[in-house]
């Protein structure tokens, strides 16, 4: 099986990038320069025409979309128990995974971005304080589900990476985070899992080649 995964710093593709590890996966990562505008190029254009990472290409075929990514991955090396085996834990594991990509994934852009939300003149302090608001209240929901818990089930699956990158992206940004101390927990731990040092380590040589290159 030959597997590529496209691959841009500080993005949500981090989490498919951190269970093909867990799951032990040969893949290759082709890194995109969002400053560049790499993800607008004609060549990736044909392969995504969403302009977005991740895509993961198997055997030649494209999959978009971060759910349905980690669904494959899920599928395909069941060994990893990168889904729980209960088919209704299934399902809510993969309600998790949309929440983090529709529920909180799009704050976050607003808040790194806020000009292509609203190009009004001084409007930017309100779409970050809105998106803030609207973002800490998921953060507040995920806080809840990790009271007492080192996981949201009963070990290591796919929503704990994708929400470890909400976390990181979070933590990016000019916000105090001191509020969700289940959160913050689940993150610090995170962060020490082989998998996630190993992205780290990537990410970082990644962003010195495109620093050398500007």
């Amino acid at each position: 099986m030959d597997l590529v995964l496209y691959y841009a710093p500080n993005t949500c593709a981090l989490a498919p990038y951190v269970t093909l590890t867990e799951a032990n996966a040969t893949f290759e990562v082709r890194s995109l320069n969002f400053r560049k505008g790499q993800q607008k190029s004609p060549d990736y254009l044909r392969l995504n025409p969403k302009h977005k990472v991740p895509l993961l290409i198997v055997d030649g075929q494209t999959l978009t979309e971060s759910t349905a990514i980690q669904i494959w991955i899920a599928r395909n090396f069941p060994q990893a128990k990168l889904l729980p085996s209960d088919p209704w834990q299934e399902l809510k594991a993969i309600s998790i995974l949309s929440w983090c990509s529709s529920g909180m994934h799009p704050y976050l852009s607003r808040i790194n971005s806020p000009p292509r939300m609203c190009d009004v003149v001084g409007a930017e302090q309100s779409v970050i304080r809105l998106a803030r608001e609207l973002l800490f209240e998921n953060y507040r929901l995920a806080d809840e589900m990790l009271a007492g818990r080192e996981y949201f089930f009963d070990h290591f699956t796919a929503p704990d990476a994708h929400f470890f990158w909400c976390m990181r992206r979070g933590s990016q940004f000019d916000l105090d985070l001191s509020g969700f101390p289940n959160c913050l927990a689940h993150f610090e731990r995170f962060k020490s899992r082989p998998s996630v040092q190993k992205l780290l380590a990537y990410e970082k040589s990644v962003q010195e080649k495109f620093a050398k290159a500007a």
